[in-house]
């Protein structure tokens, strides 16, 4: 996988201006565990909903895989499929985006993952808040230039969520905390080779709900710890978006 490619300031604009136009709020995620829905915060966060729409739009989250899960933490995706067998496979990513921290990442919102040490780095892998991990260990609401929270799932689809996030998961060469299905530890010690039958599959993510302003009523909570704007930094050389700093953060604080 390539180093990212920021975007220009013009760039930015231009996708500033274009995602005024954004005709998605509600979009449904098919997973292979069940479905949910996100309600976008095309007004609130009109680049990073955008961004997630052209990968929509694209097909490109069809068939990818929910590849980290992080108990009482985050499940992560958006950014691989499965070619049926390991590693795992990267999809096409267009430039990265310029941040929009403005919304709190508490429970049940969904969030972009970026590079460590470039606030300006996010493409096109996501992840769910599975906890208020806002002011915690990390404060997701702060590092890294903070985190963009971009949409919320209700409670209801929560529980889809969370049956994700409850399966066991495992380590591979170059992949860490893989939730799997119908896969056991023995299998695992026994190197039992993967199938598509174990992965948590995103079959496909459809608009469901056109209209740009469904999400109001539903009273996003506000980044009240936003730090002080950051220049960008180099590109690092880490191939993965996997928040891997900041959960050896989080595991060193417990």
């Amino acid at each position: 996988m390539s180093k990212p490619t920021f975007v220009s300031t013009v760039v930015a604009a231009t996708m500033l201006l274009v995602s005024q136009q954004a005709i998605a709020t509600i979009v449904q995620v098919k997973t292979s565990l069940g479905d949910f829905e996100v309600n976008l915060f095309d007004e609130t966060t009109p680049v990073t909903v955008q961004n997630f729409l052209n990968y929509v739009n694209s097909g490109r989250y069809n068939e990818t895989v929910i590849h980290r899960s992080v108990p009482g933490f985050i499940i992560q995706g958006g950014g691989f499929r499965f070619p049926g067998q390991l590693p795992l496979a990267p999809i096409q990513t267009n430039a990265a985006i310029v941040n929009e921290p403005k919304l709190s990442n508490v429970r049940a919102t969904i969030a972009m993952a970026k590079f460590p040490g470039n606030p300006n780095s996010a493409t096109s892998q996501w992840f769910i808040n599975l906890a208020d991990n806002s002011a915690g260990n990390p404060k997701l609401d702060i590092v890294e230039g903070a985190y963009a929270v971009f949409g919320q799932i209700n409670a209801a689809d929560m529980e889809v969520v969370m049956a994700i996030a409850n399966l066991p998961t495992y380590n591979f060469n170059g992949i860490q905390e893989l939730p799997l299905r119908n896969y056991t530890a023995n299998d695992r010690a026994d190197n039992v080779p993967l199938t598509n039958a174990n992965m948590v599959t995103v079959e496909s993510i459809t608009v469901v709900d056109a209209r740009p302003n469904t999400a109001a009523g539903l009273n996003p909570v506000p980044n009240t710890l936003l730090p002080e704007p950051e220049s960008s930094s180099g590109s690092s050389g880490l191939a993965l978006l996997f928040l891997a700093p900041l959960l050896w953060w989080r595991r060193r604080q417990q």
